[in-house]
C-alpha cells in the first residue's frame, strides 16, 4: 500500500515516529552536491528539482523539527558538502541527524548513522524504519499509507 503526499519546494513532510522525525524537503532546483568519503574521495552527486532530500533526526518535538529545518537549509541553500564516517567512528554514535539526497530514500533502522556514501538509504528510529519514499514531479510517495505526518512551510 503506498501514500502519495503532494509537497512543494517551499514546504517541508514531517513524518513523525516514536522515537525520530524525518523531514523532506525537495531539492527545489538543479544542482550538484558533494559527498566526502572516508576513503579521502568526493561523489558528486546531480540532482534535479524534485529530488529529495531527507533528514532523519534521533528525538521528537519542536527542537529537532527546528533542527531539521536548519539543516535542510543548509544542504539545499548553502549546498554544503554531505561527510561520510567510517563505519567504525565513534562520532557515529553521537550524530543527532543524518541525510540522504536523490529521487529514492529507504528508511532502516539497523545500519549505523553517518556511515553510508549511498544515498538510496537512511538510518532512522524503529517506528519509520522500512518506509521507501520516492519523489514524484508533484511531491512523494511513501510505500505504507502512514498517518502521522505534517506538512509546514518552510
Amino acid at each position: 500500500m503506498t501514500k502519495e503526499i503532494k509537497l512543494d519546494s517551499s514546504e517541508i513532510l514531517f513524518l513523525i515516529g516514536g522515537t525520530g522525525i524525518v523531514g523532506i524537503v525537495k531539492v527545489a532546483k538543479d544542482q550538484m552536491l558533494f559527498i566526502g568519503t572516508p576513503e579521502k574521495e568526493e561523489i558528486v552527486v546531480y540532482l534535479e528539482k524534485d529530488d529529495l532530500i531527507a533528514i532523519s533526526a534521533f528525538g521528537t518535538g519542536k527542537k529537532y523539527e527546528t533542527a531539521i529545518k536548519a539543516m535542510a537549509f543548509i544542504t539545499r541553500e548553502m549546498e554544503s558538502p554531505i561527510i561520510v564516517l567510517p563505519k567504525d567512528h565513534p562520532t557515529s554514535k553521537r550524530l543527532k541527524m543524518v541525510l540522504s539526497i536523490g529521487e529514492s530514500v529507504k528508511l532502516d533502522c539497523n545500519i549505523t548513522p553517518g556511515t553510508h556514501p549511498e544515498q538510496d538509504i537512511l538510518c532512522s528510529c524503529n517506528s519509520l524504519s522500512g518506509l521507501k519514499l520516492d519523489k514524484t514531479k508533484e511531491g512523494i510517495i511513501i510505500s505504507e499509507n502512514i498517518d502521522n505526518y505534517k506538512i509546514e512551510k518552510i
